[in-house]
């Protein structure tokens, strides 16, 4: 009797240990990029703070609210294969793809739902634009493994927006970077340009899974990838050993991305509440310089949100466009104000821009030197930002820094003695100096030949930036350009504010 309990618990024990190995190995590399950007949605405050819907809403299965549903693989292979009918992708099933299906439906389930609610704004504009194109709608969920939704995503590489581009890529594209705005995090211009270069990719290989590859690696990895394979026509899965490790998991997280924001609900997965879908915001074109600011003071729509809506703005500032071609996403129900306070919201004063907090809450750029003894913990701490921002404004693969390095910050505007008013009028000042877009008070006059960066060595056409105590008449003494001459080349009206950091246009001839 007892040898024949042995034998059970022996079975048993076999039977289990085989369980366990049959499952699929986690096949994902150390540092794997699509983790990483899952992981970048909860160093987001705002995306980060999403609530969760409420599960009796969505729970078609009936769940319990903490219940991880697990699948056999054959449940999950015929549910691909569903999908395989109906997609010009294959959607096949193995080791590779089932690990980055419970990398999405187990171990970053808090990532996917944030996910999720992201998608209800984000989708229906890569939809729009992918049937524009004629691309499989499949597409969208590209946006999912290289930037997992964020639109202000930032790779080690330099990659940026929900379609990561590279700089020159961008370019290419008609995607535009300055000190202002970053095209590759316009979610309507990035996605016009992602799905150029998709057509592009498929005019080159004419198989979506080689073009998945190309976009990540570039057309010329794939094509030494063919030729190492042995040339001819090949498959992805035939190029695969011969392609880059990143790449070598990139069509597997694809298909594990489609899959699970396709059955998320069959993996007890719910959307976080999305403060704005899609069919809740609206577009509207801004025709002046403007800045977050102003539109949160006579909108009422806080500037974390337009951030949020608007991510191409890098420092909250919607410079002027000659063109007329700069543009403010807002909520819906706000864009009809917009239109009819447009003025208003031009002219708009901040009635206190001396006080210290005021000043504080402005950021501009800074080129901060690395000093002996200094890390990137007290760099960030000394201007009030994050370690990841230090690391995304300057590129950094790791916290690595050395002395006499210089690192781009955004930070807050120095502090000293509060900067007088910087209220534009057209009325002389009572001292009976000109103050044109003054910031000079009753008891003082402006001094030519001291603005404190040389304004005369900057180029005719060239940038300005506003310092401390500055005022349009003095830099049109510095510059031998007119005050009415700035002021047009800016766009600013009867009335506008000047603020330190803030930079402006110089006409082209003096």
């Amino acid at each position: 009797m007892r040898l024949l309990k042995t034998h059970i618990i022996l079975f048993l024990l076999l039977i289990c240990g085989s369980s366990v190995q049959a499952q699929a190995p986690d096949t994902l590399f150390a540092d794997d990029p699509v983790a990483a950007m899952l992981d970048s949605l909860a160093h987001n405050k705002y995306i980060s703070s999403l609530p969760k819907v409420p599960v009796q809403r969505n729970n078609k299965f009936n769940f319990a609210a903490d219940s991880v549903p697990r699948y056999d693989d054959i449940v999950i292979e015929s549910r691909l294969a569903k999908m395989n009918n109906l997609s010009p992708f294959d959607m096949v099933y193995n080791k590779e793809v089932r690990a980055y299906i419970d990398m999405y439906s187990l171990r970053k389930r808090k990532s996917v739902e944030r996910m999720l609610g992201l998608a209800q704004l984000y989708y229906p504009i890569f939809e729009e634009k992918l049937d524009k194109y004629n691309l499989p709608l499949e597409l969208k969920h590209l946006a999912v493994i290289e930037s997992a939704l964020n639109p202000v995503a930032t790779s080690r590489s330099g990659a940026r927006g929900l379609w990561q581009f590279m700089y020159p890529t961008g370019k290419m594209y008609g995607l535009e970077v300055s000190s202002y705005v970053d095209e590759r995090c316009d979610p309507y211009q990035a996605t016009e340009a992602a799905c150029q270069y998709l057509q592009f990719l498929y005019s080159l290989f004419g198989d979506w899974q080689m073009v998945l590859a190309a976009y990540n690696s570039g057309p010329g990895t794939v094509n030494k990838a063919i030729r190492r394979a042995g040339g001819g026509k090949k498959t992805y899965w035939e190029i695969r050993p011969f392609l880059p490790k990143e790449t070598q998991g990139y069509v597997p997280a694809f298909i594990g991305a489609a899959y699970t924001m396709t059955y998320a609900a069959e993996h007890n997965l719910y959307a976080a509440m999305p403060r704005k879908t899609y069919y809740d915001v609206d577009t509207v074109t801004v025709k002046q310089q403007v800045n977050f600011a102003q539109i949160e003071a006579v909108l009422g729509v806080p500037r974390e949100e337009l951030a949020f809506l608007n991510p191409m703005y890098k420092l909250g500032v919607i410079p002027y466009s000659p063109a007329g071609t700069m543009t403010l996403i807002l909520p819906a129900n706000k864009s009809g104000n917009f239109v009819t306070n447009e003025k208003a919201i031009y002219d708009y004063l901040q009635k206190d821009t001396t006080s210290s907090a005021y000043l504080a809450s402005q950021q501009v750029m800074k080129i901060h030197t690395v000093k002996k003894g200094e890390n990137i913990n007290t760099i960030a701490k000394r201007y009030k930002c994050t370690i990841a921002d230090v690391r995304t404004w300057n590129n950094l693969k790791s916290n690595y820094i050395k002395p006499g390095q210089k690192l781009t910050v955004y930070g807050p505007a120095r502090v000293e003695q509060p900067a007088t008013a910087a209220v534009a009028s057209n009325t002389p000042a009572n001292n009976g100096a000109a103050s044109t877009g003054g910031t000079a008070t009753a008891n003082t006059k402006p001094k030519t030949g001291t603005t404190s960066t040389n304004a005369a060595t900057i180029k005719p056409g060239g940038y300005y930036t506003i310092q401390r105590g500055d005022t349009l008449w003095k830099i049109s003494q510095e510059t031998g350009h007119t005050v009415d001459a700035i002021k047009k080349v800016n766009g600013f009206g009867s009335k506008f504010s000047l603020m330190p950091g803030q930079k402006i246009k110089l006409p082209t001839k003096a």
